[in-house]
């Protein structure tokens, strides 16, 4: 009997196999490649991955699925099953260490796992991920838009997109209410001070309706007339929203307060 999907996991089981083929594009798939995969599910997309890679890490909450994702693997021995929640697992220890993070992501970890892979999971160099069609777009949201926000200037700090393919909703079972998307993106070097940048992200974001300066002041992380005095030697107006900086102006303002 195939279990039933969860949805206070977030899970949406793969059911429609022409997908995988786009996947494995955007995924640049190659022989060589070691590949971390959250949420498998049943196994449809880890079955399609371990026969065209050398290795592949699938991280499952659920155990109830054990006996049928065991049974779809069957005969693959270059799959690792872990079981566990992705978010408190230390994937950076597990060996061979991941190149690739190919997922069809469970719709409620899916932005806070990809954001804590991107400084968290080092190795990993290449995403390539199915998340809801706004959390797709807003990863690579432009300022000053409805979409943009601290995970957009997160992502784009770290990444820079290299795919993109809706998705629709028949591809699963049960059928979401919402759509989909695939996104792929590769790593670009971080900042030096990303730890620190993360943190000035946050507070920015953390009250939208608020003057940047406001909210880094509310945050804890300095005053309000320090905030307006960074602002104005990056360029801009002391009373500037988070939502008009670009990543780029995030490190420099976060650069600025670290001279205090």
């Amino acid at each position: 009997m195939i279990p039933r999907a969860k949805r206070r996991l977030g899970q949406h089981f793969l059911a429609d196999e022409n997908i995988l083929a786009v996947i494995g594009r955007l995924a640049e798939l190659d022989a060589e490649d070691v590949v971390l995969e959250i949420g498998p599910g049943l196994g449809v997309l880890t079955t399609y991955l371990a026969d065209r890679v050398a290795h592949v890490h699938a991280v499952e909450l659920d155990r109830s699925l054990e006996p049928a994702v065991t049974e779809r693997l069957a005969g693959r021995t270059n799959v690792g099953l872990h079981f566990g929640d992705a978010l408190q697992l230390d994937l950076a220890r597990i060996v061979p260490a991941p190149g690739k993070l190919v997922s069809n992501l469970p719709y409620n970890i899916a932005t806070p796992l990809v954001v804590e892979s991107l400084d968290g999971l080092p190795s990993v160099e290449l995403w390539c991920v199915m998340v809801q069609r706004e959390v797709a777009d807003r990863f690579f949201a432009g300022p000053s838009t409805k979409a943009y926000g601290a995970v957009s200037v997160l992502v784009q700090l770290a990444a820079e997109r290299t795919g993109f393919h809706p998705v629709s909703r028949t591809v699963f079972r049960p059928q979401p209410n919402v759509d989909s998307a695939l996104v792929a993106f590769r790593r670009r070097p971080l900042p030096p001070s990303f730890a620190q940048v993360r943190r000035t992200v946050t507070a920015a974001f953390a009250h939208r309706r608020k003057r940047l300066a406001n909210s880094l002041e509310l945050a804890g992380l300095t005053s309000r007339d320090r905030a307006a005095a960074a602002l104005e030697a990056i360029g801009r107006e002391p009373g500037a929203r988070a939502e008009e900086l670009s990543p780029p102006e995030f490190v420099a303002l976060t650069d600025e307060l670290a001279r205090e």
